[in-house]
């Protein structure tokens, strides 16, 4: 049995006569029962018409009792009772005929959503759609996307059983009516868990099975709102219309009802066709995946490397990382950022660079312990010049911390320098007693294309030279983060000052540059994340 009312039984004659399906005039009457949708529309529809009948005959019952003991009241006052009859049969016969069409026609409410589109057969199909993606997943969160046209219906419809509303006193407002997206979800979530053999569909999940519907025979409707509420569509570059459903929403809430009524029927007219069930849409939330690498190659780029549309170098360290990791998460793409990078000619060695990954839609989310050390052994055994080390899957939040405080980090170099002066080994020995020098480097001319014109303070906490013959000897420094050791070497005509060439009054440069050891500004956290920070 409904749930229904009495108050009910004046919105569901005009509903049904108005061509409403039966589950938008359980939504219309605040039935909040899920079980009430998941019945055979067929059958919700014969109980309505049950209960408007019922209730019909009862009255007329009751009026019949009412006149035979009232058998010596005026002729005047029963007269007056006369028309409820006359009233009952029109009444009956509205409904009867509206309830026979309704069976073969479309609601001209939700277009078709909560009929047809509603049934078995259409979860099905969802199901069917979410097996061929082959995502491993143990709940899952079913969206619906839905035309913007059905809230322009939805308002149509209210107003059209406002003044009943009204007039039997009854506490409800248009935000008490139940969503067409809700009953949807209501009627189908079962069916559609069921298919998939079981899975818990739940409010909010990792994985999403995103439904869309449209209807082009009435997109139309909305079209009166922008000449009546401008300010509310405005062009954006990344929608097809200016017809959202946020935009409509809002055109609605400012529109008097007797400007709306002047533009739009009420209530709204029959389509001749159903929504259009466009591909269902599958997502899962990101997966983010970090470690650390080693770059042992002077002549690999840490990112794809193109300049002027082509390509340069024939692999990097992304790509040499990122293949075998969106092959066992089988990802539609990946997101690759690190803590700082190295150049090209650049080796990384002691304890690595951090890096992380975000793989964008992966159909596999988890991977155990021993697969993920496996996935690390792939990466390594596939190429000599990378390595990567506590290869592991992290949150969203420890991704973003890993640039939390690039400028406190310090970084160890050694250097191979070659000077134009000869050099004694003598010459170099100051070097190590320099501790704390601070650098202004102007932006070098070799980044200035991508990174923005500024004077940068930058520290080099300590040094250490080894000699080597009369023109090179090794440069070891321990500095902030973000310094660029190549142009403290040579000066970068003059950019970084002071610079090398300045401490040792020869012109010096760089032949060889490595990342030694990276340390952290505070090792305070000792969680997952820390491994790889």
């Amino acid at each position: 049995m409904l749930p229904l009312k009495e108050k009910d039984k004046s919105i569901i004659q005009k509903l049904l006569t108005a061509g409403c399906c039966a589950r938008c005039i359980l939504r219309f009457c605040c039935i909040s029962v899920h079980a009430a949708y998941r019945r055979p529309h067929q059958d919700t529809l014969k109980e309505l018409q049950t209960f408007i009948t019922d209730t019909e005959n009862s009255k007329s019952q009751d009026s019949a009792a009412e006149s035979t003991e009232g058998n010596n009241d005026s002729h005047d006052a029963s007269v007056s009772d006369a028309p409820e009859e006359p009233l009952s049969k029109k009444a009956k016969l509205d409904v009867s005929a509206a309830s026979e069409e309704d069976e073969s026609r479309v609601c001209g409410l939700c277009l078709g959503i909560l009929q047809e589109l509603s049934d078995p057969s259409r979860a099905a199909k969802i199901a069917e759609a979410v097996k061929t993606e082959n995502y491993k997943f143990d709940t899952m969160v079913l969206s619906v996307s839905l035309p913007a046209q059905l809230c322009v219906r939805e308002h149509s419809c209210w107003l059209h059983v406002k003044k009943e509303v009204r007039e039997k006193s009854a506490v409800l407002d248009k935000d008490d009516v139940i969503q067409v997206k809700e009953a949807f979800k209501w009627v189908m979530q079962g069916l559609v868990a069921k298919e998939l053999g079981g899975v818990d569909v739940v409010t909010k999940s990792e994985f999403e099975v995103g439904v869309e519907f449209t209807h082009p025979e009435t997109d139309a409707d909305c079209h009166f709102l922008a000449s009546t509420c401008p300010d509310c569509f405005k062009p954006t570059k990344n929608k097809q219309s200016v017809f959202t459903r946020m935009a409509v929403v809002k055109a609605l809430e400012k529109i008097p009802d007797s400007k709306f009524l002047k533009h739009y029927p009420c209530p709204p007219t029959r389509p001749n066709s159903s929504c259009t069930a466009k591909d269902v849409q599958c997502l899962h939330v990101s997966v983010f995946v970090a470690g650390r690498y080693n770059k042992f190659c002077r002549s690999l780029p840490q990112t794809p490397w193109v300049i002027d549309g082509e390509r340069r170098m024939e692999s990097s360290v992304e790509e040499l990382i990122a293949a075998p990791i969106l092959l066992a998460f089988r990802a539609d793409g990946f997101n690759f950022s690190s803590s700082g990078r190295e150049d090209v000619d650049v080796r990384t060695l002691g304890n690595g660079r951090p890096f992380a990954m975000e793989l964008l839609n992966p159909h596999r989310s988890r991977l155990s312990r021993v697969e993920m050390k496996r996935l690390q052994e792939t990466i390594n055994d596939s190429s000599d010049k990378i390595r990567v080390r506590d290869l592991q899957i992290v949150t969203r939040e420890a991704m973003s911390r890993m640039k939390e405080g690039e400028e406190e980090k310090t970084k160890s170099y050694t250097a191979l320098v070659w000077t134009q002066k000869p050099i004694q080994r003598a010459d170099i020995t100051f070097i190590d007693d320099i501790k704390d020098l601070t650098l202004d480097q102007k932006t070098p001319l070799r980044v200035l294309h991508r990174r923005a014109l500024a004077v940068r303070q930058r520290v080099i906490h300590s040094m250490n030279a080894r000699f080597l013959d009369p023109h090179h000897f090794h440069l070891g420094l321990k500095t902030q983060a973000g310094t660029y050791i190549k142009e403290f070497v040579h000066g970068d005509f003059g950019r970084t000052k002071p610079n090398l060439c300045q401490l040792l009054q020869t012109d010096t440069d760089i032949l060889e540059l490595d990342v030694e050891v990276r340390h952290t500004g505070s090792s305070n956290n000792r969680s997952s994340y820390s491994m790889w920070k």
